[in-house]
C-alpha cells in the first residue's frame, strides 16, 4: 500500500519507507491512500475471537499487502501478551484498562508492534546499518518505546523528555535501562522535544550521518496498532449485550490514540460517536468550537502526558475528513478540564465506588458523565496505571496506591541521562558525535 504526506509535497512512500522515515520530507505525516473496510462477518463473530485474532484481522487490513502473513501474525502475537479488561464504573460507562502491558500504559502496544515491524524490515535487508529511533515524550511514550525496543538488534533509541515535567516513575522507566536506550533530558517542554525530533528529520547533514526514524505517534507503525484496543472493546461490550450506540471517549494529548480509533471507525467499527477529552491544553477543543486550529504553548498539568500545545495527529484527523469542520464536529465532541476538575473527579469516583482513576483517565470519565446520552453505552480509555502518578493520586484520593512489581523494579535502577538545551544546534552536535 502507498502512503502520502498530509502536506502533499513529498513523494509517495511504501509502508517500509513510511515506517523507517517516520516523517515525510515535507514535514507532513504519512497517510495510507486506502483504509480497507472489514467484512460484516468479522463483526458478527468478533465477540467469539481472542484479542490476538481480532488484532491480526485489523493489522492485515493495514499492513497485509506489505508484510508476510505468518510474520505479521507473529508480530501481533508477540505484541499482545496481555488482555485489556473493561470495568464497569457506573451504568453504561466502562473503563477500558489499557495499562496491562510491560510499562503499564496504553502505548505499549504501538511501541512493541513498531519495534517488531521495524526489525522485520531491517532483516529483509540483512541488517544494513544501525537505525536510530528518536522519540519525544511527555510521559508514557518514552517508557513504552524504550521498553518495546530494548535489546532489539540494529536499533538505538534516543528518548527526549522535558526536564522536571514527567513523574519520577515514568522517568525511571526509560532512564535506567542502558543498553541501546539513551535518555536525553531537554531543558524545555514537550513541544520543544517534539520540535527537536522533527528538525532532526529535516536536517540533511544529520541524516547523511545517521539513519533516523521516529517512534512517536507521528509514525504510522506506532499509532495504527492502537486501533486494536477499540475493536477489542467493542467485542467485550458485545459479549454482554451493550454494543448498541457505542461511544468511545479518549483522553487526548498528541491525538495518536483517538486517531487510531477514528481509523477503526473508517474500517467499519460500529461507533456512534467519539469524545476527545483534554486537560487545560484545549487546542483541539477550541478548534471544534470555532473551526480555527491555533496551536499555543503547552501548559503543565497533573495529566502531564496530555500536555501538548500543537498535537501532531490533528493533521491526520483533518486529512481523514478532508478538512470538513461540520463532518468532524458531527462525529467528535470535545471536553477540557482544569487540574481542580480532574482532581475532583478522581476523588468523587474513589469515594463513590472505590475505583482509582489516573489523572488522564479522569478526563475521559468526566467527559462521559457529562455528555453520555440515554441509551448509549460507552468506554473511556484508562490509559495508564494510577501508580505511575503515585504522589499526585494519593494526595487527591487520600489513600495509598500500591506500586506493581514491574514499576518497583524500574525504581531500583540508576538514572542515566544526557542533558541538552532546546536549541537544535546543541542536539544536532550531540547526535553528530554519537557515531
Amino acid at each position: 500500500m502507498k502512503y502520502y504526506s498530509t502536506n502533499h509535497k513529498a513523494a509517495d512512500a511504501t509502508l517500509e519507507l513510511a515506517v523507517v522515515n517516520g516523517l515525510a520530507e515535507d514535514r507532513g505525516l504519512y497517510m495510507p491512500y486506502q483504509i480497507k473496510k472489514l467484512p460484516q462477518e468479522f463483526f458478527d463473530e468478533i465477540d467469539k475471537m481472542s484479542f490476538v485474532d481480532i488484532a491480526y484481522q485489523v493489522a492485515s487490513a493495514f499492513f497485509g499487502e506489505d508484510v508476510d502473513g505468518d510474520a505479521l501474525y507473529d508480530i501481533v502475537r508477540d505484541t499482545l501478551r496481555f488482555d485489556c479488561p473493561i470495568n464497569k464504573v457506573e451504568e453504561d460507562i466502562y473503563a477500558l484498562e489499557l495499562f496491562h502491558g510491560p510499562t503499564l500504559a496504553f502505548k505499549d502496544v504501538g511501541a512493541r508492534f513498531m519495534a517488531r515491524l521495524l526489525q522485520y524490515f531491517i532483516n529483509q535487508h540483512n541488517n544494513e546499518g544501525l537505525v536510530n529511533v528518536l522519540v519525544a515524550t511527555s510521559g508514557d511514550t518514552g517508557s513504552a518505546v524504550a521498553n518495546g525496543f530494548l535489546g532489539v538488534d540494529g536499533i538505538h533509541v534516543y528518548v527526549l523528555y522535558p526536564k522536571g515535567k514527567v513523574s519520577k516513575i515514568q522517568e525511571s522507566q526509560f532512564t535506567t535501562l542502558g543498553k541501546n536506550i539513551t535518555a536525553v533530558e531537554v531543558d524545555g517542554v514537550f513541544d520543544d522535544c517534539q520540535t527537536l525530533v522533527k528538525s532532526a528529520f529535516m536536517d540533511k547533514e544529520l541524516n547523511e550521518h545517521m539513519k533516523l526514524t521516529s517512534a512517536n505517534s507521528i509514525n504510522v507503525a506506532r499509532f495504527l496498532p492502537q486501533a486494536f484496543y477499540y475493536f477489542y472493546a467493542y467485542a467485550q461490550l458485545k459479549k454482554i449485550g451493550k454494543e448498541k450506540d457505542f461511544v468511545i471517549c479518549v483522553p487526548s494529548g498528541n491525538f495518536g490514540n483517538i486517531c487510531a480509533a477514528l481509523f477503526g471507525h473508517q474500517m467499519g467499527l460500529p461507533v456512534k460517536r467519539f469524545i476527545a477529552a483534554n486537560n487545560a491544553n484545549d487546542i483541539f477543543y477550541n478548534y471544534l468550537q470555532t473551526g480555527k486550529y491555533e496551536p499555543k504553548a503547552s501548559v503543565q498539568t497533573i495529566a502531564n502526558a496530555m500536555d501538548v500545545g500543537d498535537p501532531s495527529n490533528f493533521a491526520r484527523i483533518y486529512e481523514l475528513y478532508k478538512g470538513d469542520h461540520k463532518v468532524i464536529t458531527s462525529l467528535i465532541s470535545g471536553a477540557t478540564y482544569t487540574n481542580e476538575q480532574i482532581a475532583e473527579t478522581m476523588q468523587q469516583c474513589y469515594q463513590a465506588i472505590g475505583y482509582i482513576l489516573d489523572p488522564h483517565g479522569a478526563c475521559g470519565y468526566r467527559a462521559l458523565k457529562e455528555q453520555l446520552q440515554p441509551g448509549e453505552h460507552a468506554v473511556f480509555a484508562e490509559t495508564a496505571h494510577p501508580a505511575k502518578f503515585k504522589e499526585t493520586v494519593e494526595s487527591i484520593i487520600g489513600a495509598e496506591v500500591a506500586i506493581p512489581e514491574r514499576l518497583a523494579e524500574f525504581m531500583k535502577g540508576e538514572k542515566q541521562s544526557v542533558e541538552c538545551s532546546k536549541n537544535f544546534e546543541d542536539f544536532k552536535a550531540f547526535l553528530m558525535n554519537e557515531k
